[in-house]
């Protein structure tokens, strides 16, 4: 059953982690699914992997964002499913060493491109299509030496709730995923050495009820019934909590 015939997809951040394994869902179903990502050479291995459409594009600068749009409405016109995925971890510190550089380079992509490349693309989203941001259960926590990551996710939870009030005219529907500790290269990226991870690995799944890790493929999942029109027609404004219980 292809849920998502004749549908076209925009899946920023697209090139691994949650965002390929939600573009490789999207097509599963029959969407049209272009892709984004900052490396050319990642972006178009991972679309030609997937059968998806490459853009290069970095989420936080404006002008890409601006471009991007441009092109997606000169090429293929109106967009059904916006999954506004990109993000990084930045640097781990307390508040009272943090940089304004790192500050900077994460609030730019979490929130700042974000925000942006939503306003971007409100003018081309057909009327009834579905937004999801990729948020963080660490939005609604406060543990130490994370607060700029658990800021900008917490930012992002408030816009993506005053989009759902300011589209619901439209029958745009805007939803968040906030998932837990998740298998992706996101943590790796964030200059940990294996030594490290393992012990963060062993950490967090000591923290977690069910006692595992979760998947990308579990936030794909999650992500394609928001933007199924027919079983989530009356979700707006919504946060899906994907952590195994460890905000309970």
């Amino acid at each position: 059953m292809n849920t998502f015939n004749n549908k076209l997809a925009v899946v920023t951040g697209g090139n691994s982690g949650i965002g390929y394994a939600t573009a490789k869902e999207l097509i599963s179903e029959g969407a049209k699914v272009i892709i984004t990502g900052r490396r050319k050479e990642a972006v178009e291995k991972a679309a030609e992997e997937l059968g998806a459409i490459p853009f290069v594009a970095d989420q936080g600068k404006l002008e890409e964002i601006e471009s991007l749009k441009t092109e997606v409405e000169k090429q293929y016109g109106k967009v059904d499913i916006l999954f506004i995925n990109a993000g990084i971890t930045g640097n781990l510190g307390s508040i009272e060493n943090m940089t304004a550089e790192n500050f900077d380079n994460v609030m730019n992509i979490n929130f700042r491109g974000a925000y942006f490349t939503l306003s971007k693309f409100i003018p081309i989203l057909n009327d009834g299509a579905s937004v999801v941001f990729l948020s963080s259960n660490v939005a609604t926590t406060y543990r130490p030496n994370s607060s700029v990551y658990q800021s900008s996710k917490a930012a992002l939870n408030s816009i993506a709730k005053t989009a759902a009030a300011e589209l619901a005219p439209r029958k745009i529907r805007v939803n968040m995923v906030s998932p837990g500790p998740t298998k992706t290269e996101i943590m790796s990226k964030a200059g940990l050495d294996e030594a490290t991870l393992s012990g963060l690995n062993e950490w967090m799944i000591s923290q977690i009820p069910l006692k595992k890790i979760g998947t990308s493929e579990d936030v794909a999942k999650a992500v394609i019934y928001l933007s199924d029109n027919n079983i989530a027609s009356f979700m707006t404004g919504t946060e899906i909590i994907i952590d195994g219980g460890m905000i309970l």
